[in-house]
């Protein structure tokens, strides 16, 4: 048993990707979670966490072979910043991590100190 299981946790990823795109990156990394599709960022901007590449962006994202319309379904050219969410089982969030900086993440460590805390 992982130790989120351990400590009743439960992990969901939330993507603006279409099915196929989450499915192979499912395949390509053996993830054990659910991906759930935010269509258009709506609930990533709902968080106030969507924003919209600058328009000198896109041809940079392009010759790097990235297509946000063909894999999100949509022509917004919007991204969601990175977060994580400790939320409990009434839907309270009880712990964040969110960064504008897409290479700050939380150690895993972090989320298992954030998950024992909601158990006190």
């Amino acid at each position: 048993m992982t130790p989120l299981r351990a400590l009743g946790a439960r992990v969901v990823a939330v993507s603006p990707q279409l099915p196929e795109p989450s499915l192979s990156t499912i395949e390509k990394h053996a993830l054990s979670f659910d991906i759930l599709r935010d269509a258009g960022n709506a609930y990533a901007a709902q968080l106030g966490l969507r924003f919209a590449l600058a328009p000198e962006l896109l041809p940079i994202y392009r010759s790097f072979g990235i297509d946000l319309p063909a894999c999100n379904g949509d022509d917004s050219w919007t991204l969601a910043m990175p977060a994580r969410l400790v939320i409990d089982a009434a839907g309270m969030v009880r712990a964040s991590d969110i960064d504008p900086d897409y290479t700050v993440r939380p150690e895993p460590e972090k989320t298992l100190e954030d998950l024992r805390k909601r158990l006190r």
